[in-house]
């Protein structure tokens, strides 16, 4: 016998809507679900617009009053979870509202004189996000301050350098760490930049016209903390490119948290064998007990996806709204609260694992001189001693490591005589070049990788992220 198979998948995904059109039009509507996490800033900007109003003689003395206390006892209700949500009240706003009503009684419905949502929400989201990137800015520091301190640590520890993953030449592991130490700066410029941009109040705008009452926009603003109120109307409740900047920042800070995973992902693996970390922050296998797997670090990497597709989902969002507020914004949240959220796990992790790890130092040294890493010292010291042209010290260098290689013999143990035997003019001076330590400390160009400049860049970067220092 069959079955309806349209009717059963009705039933099972479709169910929940079968009170018809109300049901559904409640659920799509409702923006309470997610938006409930704006409500102390909501309850922020309602003290500071009551405020206003009283002193512009909108609002009375005894309302204003009635309005704050009713104000402080939702702050605590909702502080200590026991506000209940009603499901009919379709956002944070409302909800807050209908509660202050039923509280305080007429006073409450006058609390909304001179504002529409549209500002309302504007306001609520720039507060909220401002407090977001003040809590990602002091992660950010921290990450830079774990990553500093085991650079100074390992200033002078040889690995390898890498490009295209190959060999290329010896860095020191504090090199390699502070490379990330500039990127993760440059990540809290954007936030810092951000936050600059996104801190003026839409407070006062309305629905998107202002208002015909004697409004003090300066007063609200300042009184929220925002440097001064929009200048114009429609754009403070259209304008979402504060959320927008916020989730572009994201996805370059969280690309540069990906390479930093996908780097010590590859470390710990058994070829590389460079680093291992502790059970803090890796799982076993369920079949292999040998294993240990940098679950943290592979999460990063994996969440940098979900932050990149938000600053898309919003994008597009975006692109084709005609000015002022259309509803398709009230999608402009769940993307920038998921980012937010995502990026300051990533942040905790990423710093967890930094302090966490343990450099494997014979191996490092080991992998350093693999692949005839200490090569371009070898040309350079032809150019600067032979007077060489670089082109020809690279071809010269390029016959002594073939020989190297056919002989099973590192650049430095290379005898002198087969150097000879492909370019006369070396001489010994030559071989106290090609070691590793050697060529590290030949490094010494600004931003370079001799031990005395990381050393240098360590301390440099360890005093600026100190707590009491300045950024």
């Amino acid at each position: 016998m069959s079955t309806n198979s349209t009717s059963g998948r009705n039933a099972q995904w479709g169910g929940r809507f079968a009170a018809g059109p109300a049901a559904i039009m409640r659920d799509i509507n409702s923006s309470l679900g997610f938006d409930r996490r704006l409500w102390r800033h909501d309850i922020a900007g309602s003290r500071a617009h009551a405020t206003m109003l009283a002193d512009a003689g909108i609002l009375s003395q005894p309302d204003l009053d009635a309005i704050l206390a009713g104000l402080d006892a939702i702050e605590a209700e909702l502080g200590a979870g026991t506000f209940i949500f009603d499901p009919a009240l379709e956002d944070i706003h409302m909800a807050i509202e209908s509660r202050l009503t039923t509280r305080i009684g007429e006073a409450g419905r006058r609390l909304h004189t001179a504002r529409s949502r549209n500002d309302q929400v504007a306001t609520d989201f720039r507060l909220w996000l401002r407090d977001a990137i003040d809590g990602l800015a002091t992660q950010h520091r921290a990450l830079m301050l774990a990553l500093a301190t085991r650079a100074a640590e390992h200033a002078a520890t040889p690995m390898p350098g890498f490009t295209h993953l190959q060999t290329a030449q010896p860095v020191t592991l504090g090199h390699h760490l502070l490379a990330y130490v500039e990127m993760l700066a440059r990540d809290a410029g954007r936030l810092a930049d951000c936050r600059a941009r996104l801190n003026e109040c839409p407070l006062g705008a309305a629905a998107l016209a202002g208002t015909g009452f004697p409004i003090d926009r300066e007063a609200t603003a300042s009184a929220l903390g925002f440097s001064h109120p929009m200048a114009n109307s429609i754009d403070a409740v259209s304008a979402r490119d504060f959320a927008l900047e916020f989730l572009a920042a994201a996805a370059i800070a969280a690309t540069h948290l990906s390479r930093l995973a996908e780097e010590f992902i590859l470390w710990c693996s058994a070829p590389f064998r460079f680093i291992t970390f502790s059970d803090a922050f890796t799982t076993g296998s369920s079949i292999m007990p040998q294993k240990r797997n940098p679950d943290a670090a592979e999460l990063v990497r994996g969440k940098t996806g979900r932050i990149a597709g938000n600053l898309m989902s919003l994008l597009t969002v975006m692109k084709g709204l005609p000015l002022a507020y259309a509803k398709d914004m009230q999608e402009d949240k769940e993307p920038v609260f998921d980012t937010a959220d995502a990026w300051c796990l990533s942040l905790a992790a990423m710093a967890g694992m930094v302090r966490d790890m343990q450099p494997n130092l014979p191996r490092l040294r080991e992998a350093a001189g693999d692949g005839f890493a200490t090569a371009t010292d070898l040309a350079d010291w032809l150019v600067r001693t032979l007077n060489l042209p670089f082109r020809e010290a690279h071809h010269v260098t390029g016959r002594i490591v073939a020989r190297a290689e056919a002989l099973n013999r590192t650049l430095d143990t290379l005898p002198l005589t087969e150097m000879q035997a492909i370019h006369p003019g070396i001489d010994a001076r030559v071989q106290s070049l090609l070691g590793i330590d050697a060529s590290l400390a030949s490094r010494a160009s600004l931003g370079g990788t001799a031990p005395t400049r990381v050393a240098e860049q360590a301390a440099a970067w360890l005093a600026r992220l100190t707590p009491d220092a300045t950024p």
